[in-house]
């Protein structure tokens, strides 16, 4: 009996639950599985998100080297609008009366501060999404939070129209409920992806230790790399060698007009794109024109955008062709047999509203090593911002005091229909050509 009892195997240890919430496409999803944590709900309110995910729950083939797993096991997939949601249709399916998840995790809608949209920030409905992430939060009581955004938010206007009053207020909203929190930015090309995507993160919890971000594992400085432990960021061509060969069909290539705009610039550039004249740029705002970028091989790739206009690649005999939607996909990390469901514009809109998979991962094993510590008595407190933080919100307060009677004189312009070439400075006309000047991108870039 002794020995029946010793060659017994022990009992799995349970695996943390979690709760997800603007699920998307489900990069994140995925991350946080291969952590080990277990998906028990998933929501969001776009239609071919919710297919794409039970699709892959239910073709999915187990995840290499975890055997018995599934993309989304048993996980219940809720299309609906967050605010709409009620918290009991988050729970697990064998919750009890005192269950909550471990993690509740998500990312609400970017636009609202992201350069790459208007900038209204809380002025936009979709900017006030993340109340509902906070209300759920203080129903279901998780003992961690995972929130993702746009780098954006740590220089987004609030109520008072003042640069960093978004973030803080975010902050607040968590510590009332009995959140700690702390803040991050973090570039995945630090974690081995071979993109430069840099996404705003807050970690919190109610009770015992915050968690500590994730150390880098690569450098974009492959001098210093086997010094400082660390390999050097995985490039484009490196991405695009191991890629499994795109077929015809998967490839777009320019027009001829274009390729002919196309054809002399120099890796990492692209055509210029004017923009309106302020005191302290007054040769006007500039920025790439969409889909006119030739990607640099030699770097990892630019951030995965939400368009079908991806950047172009040069081949060897010198033609372009547009990234690929697998390709995209492959560089936010999801797996070869992930698919999407929905037009081609949809398709891409998912894959680069997506949360890199990566993300997900490395987030969620630094949550799972806190968990399993030992956990102190006292009540956790949250950390201050990172001193980069108050460097880029107090240059955004100055850069909006010098520019803001330019700003009020071009929407005073805009309103009463004065031509498009009256307020926008030379732009375009002065060069269409820009090389990319630097890998480290400041964090009021216009870069997204």
């Amino acid at each position: 009996m002794l020995r029946q009892a010793c060659t017994q195997r022990p009992a799995p240890l349970r695996r943390p639950s979690v709760v997800s919430l603007f699920t998307g496409a489900g990069g994140l999803d995925i991350g946080l599985e291969q952590a080990g944590f277990r998906i028990v709900a998933a929501t969001d309110c776009d239609r071919d998100c919710i297919h794409t995910l039970r699709h892959n729950q239910l073709s999915s083939i187990s995840i290499p080297g975890q055997r018995g797993r599934k993309y989304l096991h048993g996980t219940k997939i809720i299309e609906a609008d967050i605010r709409t949601v009620h918290p009991s249709e988050l729970l697990a399916n064998d919750a009890d009366l005192f269950w909550a998840p471990d993690l509740l995790c998500g990312g609400p809608p970017c636009q609202p501060f992201s350069s790459a949209g208007n900038m209204k920030a809380l002025s936009d409905p979709r900017g006030r999404l993340f109340e509902h992430f906070v209300r759920i939060a203080d129903a279901l009581r998780p003992r961690y939070i995972l929130f993702e955004n746009v780098r954006g938010l740590v220089t987004a206007i609030g109520p008072k129209g003042i640069p960093g009053e978004a973030i803080a207020l975010v902050r607040e909203a968590f510590e009332d409920i009995g959140y700690a929190t702390t803040f991050a930015l973090l570039n995945a090309a630090d974690y081995g992806v071979p993109q430069r995507r840099v996404r705003c993160f807050m970690l919190g919890t109610r009770a015992g230790h915050l968690p500590d971000f994730p150390r880098p594992t690569h450098t974009a400085a492959p001098l210093r790399a086997d010094r400082a432990g660390l390999k050097p960021h995985v490039t484009l061509h490196k991405f695009l060698a191991r890629f499994p060969v795109v077929e015809d069909s998967e490839i777009a290539r320019p027009s001829p007009s274009l390729a002919e705009q196309l054809a002399s610039l120099p890796p990492g550039s692209g055509i210029k794109s004017a923009g309106a004249r302020e005191a302290t740029r007054p040769g006007g705002h500039w920025g790439y024109k969409q889909g006119t970028f030739v990607a640099d091989p030699q770097l990892p790739a630019r951030t995965v955008t939400a368009a079908t206009s991806q950047d172009w690649i040069r081949m060897p005999d010198s033609s372009l062709r547009r990234l690929s939607l697998r390709e995209v996909a492959g560089l936010q990390g999801f797996p070869s047999q992930w698919e999407f469901v929905g037009g081609s514009a949809s398709r891409f809109r998912q894959v680069g509203n997506a949360v890199p998979v990566a993300f997900g991962r490395v987030l969620g094993e630094a949550i799972l090593s806190t968990l399993n510590r030992p956990q102190p008595v006292e009540a956790p407190v949250s950390r201050p911002f990172p001193a980069a933080f108050t460097e880029s919100i107090n240059y955004t307060i100055r850069e909006h005091r010098a520019n803001k009677a330019s700003r009020d004189r071009v929407r005073e312009l805009t309103r009463v229909g004065h031509a498009v070439t009256d307020i926008k400075g030379l732009g375009a006309q002065d060069g269409h050509r820009h090389r990319e000047a630097s890998v480290t991108l400041p964090l009021w870039s216009s870069e997204m």
